[in-house]
């Protein structure tokens, strides 16, 4: 329905990611870049080091913006990220000062050591957290939501999850 002399904008098409659970196997293939961390979680496991959890905006796709706008926009899935099992936390976030967004810049992988373990590595502006992991799965949890910016509210998101299920296209 058109109000007035305002012409309606199409809604873009989502798109459709090639899958919805990724391990490291497709680490060249996956981009970190402007992820929001939304919630984080150290689960300690019997009989095994535990698990990092992390509850976040994954960003499938950039949308160039349409002129006059200058802001990128994006297609983003709430998604739960895990390595597992996991060892050798260390972290020095520090937001003091800052608002309290932890946003991934990037994420490194050391060579396999003789056991095919890796050390991670997630930048961000204000952090870095490292670990120790064989790998690591990507959930994305709920189709792609479109978003003016490079991350979703809560509400958007429909909350916090650490929910280990892709969603069914």
């Amino acid at each position: 329905m058109s109000t007035g002399n305002v012409p309606e904008v199409p809604k873009p098409t989502p798109p459709l990611p090639a899958k919805t659970v990724w391990t490291n196997a497709d680490f060249d293939e996956l981009t970190w870049h402007d992820n929001t961390i939304h919630a984080l979680a150290v689960e300690p496991l019997p009989d095994n080091p535990g698990r990092l959890l992390l509850d976040i905006d994954y960003i499938v796709e950039w949308v160039a913006p349409e002129p006059p706008e200058t802001r990128l926009n994006c297609w983003i899935c709430p998604a739960t990220l895990v390595f597992g099992p996991a060892w050798d936390l260390v972290s020095d976030i520090d937001m003091e000062g800052w608002g309290f967004h932890l946003d991934i810049n990037e994420i490194e992988r050391s060579e396999p050591d003789n056991y095919g373990n890796f050390e991670w590595t997630l930048n961000g502006d204000l952090y870095t957290i490292r670990l120790g992991s064989p790998g690591f799965t990507l959930y994305l949890r709920q189709p792609p939501i479109y978003s003016d910016g490079f991350r979703l509210s809560v509400a958007e998101r429909g909350g916090y999850s650490f929910a280990e299920q892709g969603y069914t296209p």
